[in-house]
This record gives structure tokens, C-alpha cells and sequence, in this order.
């Protein structure tokens, strides 16, 4: 006979109980993420408290996803499986960034470092391109630099290029680390950064066209 004070236990083996504390750990991940984004949306905490909070747990986030990949096949269904009404991080997780990165957070000034950082970064990631790296694992990382540098920059809620940017971040987020751009979504992805990257300098040379402006630190 069931005693009603016996513990109910979720797992008969090792292999069992591990899942089950895997699948605890992302439970908890993404209500401390709920909290964060609480925070900040009301002004609790700091934009410099906020982010690197954000960025730990979504790194933990896709970290605990790979391992549970083979229980959980989307995080919509373990939200639904488990009753997580949490709309704000499934956007957060969607996009992949903090909330400072996917809208800016006007930090400015500019200065001589984040320039020519940035510039790199532009650099980099259209080589890559160039290069014929279509991985998500390849591209992601690389690009979610690129995006975090360029939301330094005081006004760049404003710039087109931003936009299309967090765009593909979020499309790189949704796709498996082993899968691969198609040839037209490369071609578009690099067509869309080199305008960013003309954007940039013109935005920071006052309206002018020269590449080269952008080494010279504002005054």
C-alpha cells in the first residue's frame, strides 16, 4: 500500500536523476533571467548591473540547452510543459543579447578604442563571410561582438544597420550550432553588414563618405 507520506521520487536511476537535475538548473536559469529583465525594465538595477547579469545567464542558458537537447526539443515546450509564462525571456533568449545591446544604451561617447574595435569587428566578420563560413557556431559568436560593440555607440538605436544586425542575430539564435546559411541568406547577411559598416562611418565622419574618418577619435 502507497503511504501518503512517502516521497514521490521523479527517477529510478543515475542516468534518470541527472536528467531531472539538468532540466532544474534551466528551470532556474530562466526564472532568475525573468527577474533580470523585471529589474530592468522597472529601473531596479543599473544598465551596468544588467548586463553582464544578462549575458552569464544566457551564456549558462545555451550551455544547459545542449544538454538537454535530447528531453526538451524547443524551449517554448518546456515553458509550456512547465508552466513558465515568461514572454520577456523567451524574447531574450530568441534574440540572444541584452536587452542594451538589442536597443542601445547611449553609453557615449565614442572614443578612439571602440572605433577602431568596432571597425575590426566589421572587418572580421566580413571576411568570414568572404571566406565561405556559413555555420551557425562560425558566424554567431563573431557577429554577436560585432553587435555588442556597435550598440556603444551614442544614437545607434537610430541606425538602420543596427536593426537588420540583430535581425540575423536572431536568425543565427533560432538555428542548430551545425547548421548553414544558404548561399542567398550569406549573400543578404554580408549585403546587409557592409551597409551597417557605411552607416557607421557616416554616422561618426558627420555625413562623410571616408572610410578612413573613422580612425580619427571625435573631438
Amino acid at each position: 500500500m502507497l503511504s501518503l507520506d512517502e516521497e514521490v521520487r521523479l527517477y529510478t536511476t543515475n542516468a534518470e536523476r541527472e536528467k531531472y537535475s539538468l532540466l532544474a538548473t534551466l528551470f532556474g536559469i530562466i526564472v532568475a533571467l525573468d527577474f533580470l529583465e523585471r529589474a530592468y525594465v522597472r529601473d531596479s538595477i543599473t544598465a551596468a548591473e544588467y548586463s553582464p547579469a544578462c549575458t552569464r545567464l544566457l551564456s549558462q542558458y545555451m550551455t544547459m540547452r545542449k544538454l538537454v537537447k535530447d528531453s526538451i526539443p524547443s524551449i517554448e515546450e518546456f515553458m509550456t510543459r512547465y508552466r513558465l509564462d515568461t514572454p520577456a525571456v523567451l524574447h531574450r533568449i530568441k534574440v540572444g543579447v541584452p536587452a542594451t545591446v538589442e536597443h542601445s544604451s547611449e553609453a557615449g561617447p565614442e572614443t578612439g578604442k571602440w572605433i577602431a574595435e568596432t571597425t575590426q569587428n566589421f572587418i572580421t566578420f566580413m571576411d568570414a563571410l568572404k571566406l565561405r563560413l556559413r555555420a551557425k557556431d562560425q558566424l554567431h559568436p563573431i557577429l554577436q561582438e560585432l553587435v555588442t560593440g556597435y550598440a556603444r555607440f551614442k544614437g545607434s538605436k537610430d541606425w538602420e544597420g543596427r536593426s537588420r544586425m540583430v535581425g540575423w542575430l536572431i536568425t543565427l539564435n533560432g538555428m542548430k550550432a551545425s547548421e548553414e546559411l544558404t548561399e542567398d541568406q550569406s549573400r543578404q547577411l554580408l549585403f546587409d553588414v557592409d551597409y551597417a559598416y557605411a552607416e557607421f562611418f557616416r554616422s561618426l565622419g558627420g555625413g562623410k563618405n571616408d572610410r578612413d574618418d573613422v580612425f580619427r577619435a571625435p573631438s
